[in-house]
């Protein structure tokens, strides 16, 4: 991996402006497809942080968007790529699902055994050195279920429970403008349903329960954003997907 740049700290992170008080924060020199897409919204009272990226290098220090006012920091779901600097915020939030991984996030819990080597990369972070990656523990302030509010003053974000990329899987939607947040179980790239914790039945009903959400853009967890008929085009070639494979698409108990 020698032929790769090595990136200092300050020129890591990337912060793009969006439309409706929403930010990317992103790691560009991560390969698109293990690259986390942090997104900060902006509220009256609080921001909103869904998902802290890879956690080599620190967002409070690098991105000081990120420390300007007081901050509710929710976790998507708890692979690697997803959690890394959330021990760097105080108001944290999981799905009970998986509370535990985000207190006690093991390699093999968060799928880093996995994902987490040299070939993320496209420029290698100082200091990176692949068997010594580990993430450190942020128990939850908040432990979240289906139907909670996320509440920034004068913006509200609704919970809902997608299972099936992970168990505790969550997407926020802003019923208002209709912003949602999706993480990892749709975005506009090649889904996962086969780490250790997947659930391709889990993932199938998610996706039917939510094809007929009012969308105006989704931000998922990679990849670009993309508004509803891309939304519902990307569900329906899943679910297609699976029919073609043969596989049983009602729901286990």
């Amino acid at each position: 991996m020698g032929s790769l740049p090595v990136i200092d700290a300050p020129d890591w992170y990337e912060a793009i402006r969006m439309a409706d008080g929403v930010t990317l924060i992103h790691e560009p020199w991560i390969k698109p497809f293990f690259r986390c897409n942090i997104w900060h919204v902006r509220g009256r009272d609080r921001d909103l942080l869904f998902d802290t990226g890879l956690g080599h290098f620190s967002l409070r220090t690098y991105v000081p968007l990120v420390t300007e006012r007081k901050l509710t920091c929710v976790a998507s779901h708890t692979h690697f790529d997803h959690i890394g600097c959330h021990h760097e915020f105080p108001d944290r939030c999981v799905h009970r699902a998986e509370a535990k991984i985000l207190a006690d996030p093991r390699n093999e819990w968060t799928v880093a055994d996995r994902y987490a080597t040299d070939d993320m990369f496209d420029g290698l972070p100082q200091g990176w050195e692949s068997s010594r990656y580990r993430i450190l523990p942020a128990p939850a302030d908040r432990l979240l279920e289906h139907g909670d509010i996320v509440d920034l003053g004068d913006r509200a974000f609704e919970v809902i429970h997608t299972p099936g990329h992970s168990p505790g899987g969550i997407a926020l939607y802003e019923k208002k403008t209709g912003i949602l947040l999706s993480g990892d179980i749709i975005y506009d790239g090649p889904l996962i349903d086969d780490v250790y914790h997947s659930d391709m039945s889990d993932y199938v009903e998610t996706l039917l329960a939510t094809r007929e959400l009012d969308v105006s853009v989704v931000h998922g967890g990679h990849f670009p954003s993309f508004g509803k008929v891309r939304y519902r085009q990307l569900i329906d070639e899943y679910l297609a997907q699976k029919r073609q494979a043969g596989c049983h698409l009602r729901r286990h108990t």
